[in-house]
């Protein structure tokens, strides 16, 4: 299979831009500018998490998940070549395979291969052109899979493509990006995901897990300064596309733990008291006020089964690593 062999399809009612082989989302820019302009009205201040991934934002990500101090990608990857048949037997039935915010798709392969007969795969990502690279990836790993990429905001889903209504579906959501999301949010997303892959579904989700402070602030601090590069693109972003005129080097990345709500907060730090523009709007920051960009919830085991429960999914098996790291959820309706 080729690039040009792998169909993309849009949810309904979207709208994009083809540029051969490689469509691009067109409300990107215009989401960007209205979440950046309604998050500077606010206090404190705010950046949604899903503008990091921009290109270069993608392309610092995978750096970040080749960190020593990162340990998520690789813990993930370990229990899934650990425990692949067992996951896969536990599973049963072929299944079409559903990704939530895909990304590049390496774990997916892991997957795959334990899963042996998968129908088709259905991979959901808003960025077109990473979705497109992992699916012709993936291809050239997978001769015979069907893939079916769907450019889309996997919180948002309502509808898959066609070839997901003849088969049972299996939903897959790696890397802990759960944790992104409010513990609201979360069961709210859950609870969305029963509703879009249905009656009998199953669905593997990576969770981290709660540790030492000192185990988890280099894991989003790292020596290289790859995550502080990550965040402040952010502020690069807004220079190349919202004609914004921040300096850099005047902020800087923060990383805290939050030990009550359970969660690493990370935050863009003003060095000094300054003003930037952004599409013609001035803003003031003081000197140690912050931009909010990200949360990333952190679970018990036993957590998170609860909030399954609560959004109607089933606990099934849980795996994790020797040293409680990480964790692999199968839930199932």
């Amino acid at each position: 299979m080729t690039e040009s062999d792998i169909s993309v399809e849009l949810p309904t009612g979207s709208e994009a831009l083809f540029d051969g082989a490689r469509p691009t989302f067109n409300i990107s820019r215009d989401d960007f500018e209205a979440a950046v302009l309604a998050g500077f009205a606010q206090w404190p201040r705010r950046i949604p998490c899903r503008f990091f991934y921009d290109t270069v934002g993608s392309d610092l990500f995978e750096q970040i998940t080749q960190l020593e101090e990162y340990y998520p990608t690789r813990v993930e990857t370990a229990l899934l070549e650990t425990y692949g048949a067992e996951i896969a037997h536990s599973i049963e039935l072929p299944r079409v395979l559903v990704e939530f915010g895909s990304g590049s798709s390496r774990k997916t392969s892991l997957l795959i291969g334990a899963l042996g007969d998968v129908p088709a795969y259905i991979p959901i990502d808003i960025a077109a052109e990473s979705l497109q690279a992992a699916a012709s990836w993936l291809s050239a790993r997978h001769a015979n899979l069907s893939i079916v990429p769907l450019i889309a905001d996997f919180t948002k889903t309502r509808v898959l493509p066609e070839i997901a209504e003849r088969h049972a579906k299996l939903g897959y959501f790696s890397g802990s990006t759960i944790g992104n999301l409010s513990h609201d949010e979360a069961r709210a997303f859950l609870a969305g995901a029963a509703r879009l892959l249905g009656k009998d579904s199953a669905f593997l989700i990576g969770v981290d897990l709660k540790k030492d402070v000192s185990i988890l602030i280099p894991a989003y601090n790292d020596k290289a300064g790859v995550t502080a590069a990550f965040n402040l693109n952010l502020l690069a972003r807004i220079n190349r596309e919202l004609d914004g005129d921040f300096d850099l080097s005047r902020f800087a990345h923060e990383a805290v733990y939050n030990a009550r709500a359970g969660r690493i907060e990370i935050y863009i730090v003003s060095l000094g008291d300054q003003m930037v523009r952004v599409k013609g709007h001035g803003f003031t920051f003081a000197k140690g006020e912050r931009i909010h960009t990200e949360n990333s919830h952190k679970y018990t085991v036993a957590e998170f089964q609860a909030l399954a429960r609560s959004a109607s999914w089933r606990p099934a098996r849980v795996w994790t690593d020797p040293a409680n790291l990480f964790s692999l959820h199968l839930l199932q309706l």
